[in-house]
């Protein structure tokens, strides 16, 4: 290990011929660039964008958990247009973006829907829960929400009603 840095050495160096000398700066340059813009370039700018998307999401939250007592002591919005619970759901579902993702629904007791939703984006799921709630008069009995292993995206089952 020691013949190895001796090759290194000021002295060792300055034994070299110009041209190579030359060179070996020019490796240690193209070295040097090649780990700032091809490494840690890409890193810096990967973590600034992840910190800009955590603060918008932490603004996001922030918003919602404000208007949750104003929507909690809002009342229901009756159904518009006497239309069946399944018609609102699948229109107000394909008005969301989220026609893609509905894998099937079936009537349940007392008038209510099961709906099944696979790999949908979670944030156009939960704007869509909430127009639902608040055009329609449309209320959550229950909802199961996993993650699909794709970020952002779940699969949930819910059962709505009629409010």
């Amino acid at each position: 290990m020691a013949s190895t840095l001796e090759r290194f050495s000021p002295a060792a160096l300055a034994g070299l011929s110009a041209r190579e000398r030359r060179l070996i700066t020019v490796g240690v340059v193209v070295l040097v660039l090649v780990l700032l813009f091809g490494v840690i370039v890409p890193l810096e700018r990967g973590v600034s964008r992840e910190r800009t998307a955590l603060a918008k999401k932490r603004a996001d939250l922030l918003t919602m958990q404000g208007m949750a007592p104003e929507l909690q002591g809002a009342p229901p919005v009756a159904s518009a247009g006497g239309e069946s619970l399944l018609v609102i759901v699948d229109r107000s579902a394909r008005e969301s973006g989220l026609a893609g993702a509905l894998a099937g629904s079936e009537p349940g007791a007392g008038g209510s829907l099961a709906v099944r939703l696979e790999k949908a984006p979670f944030d156009n799921l939960v704007a869509w829960l909430a127009r639902l709630s608040l055009q329609n008069g449309v209320i959550i009995d229950a909802a199961t929400i996993e993650k699909s292993g794709a970020p952002g995206l779940v699969n949930a089952a819910i059962v709505l009603r009629t409010g």
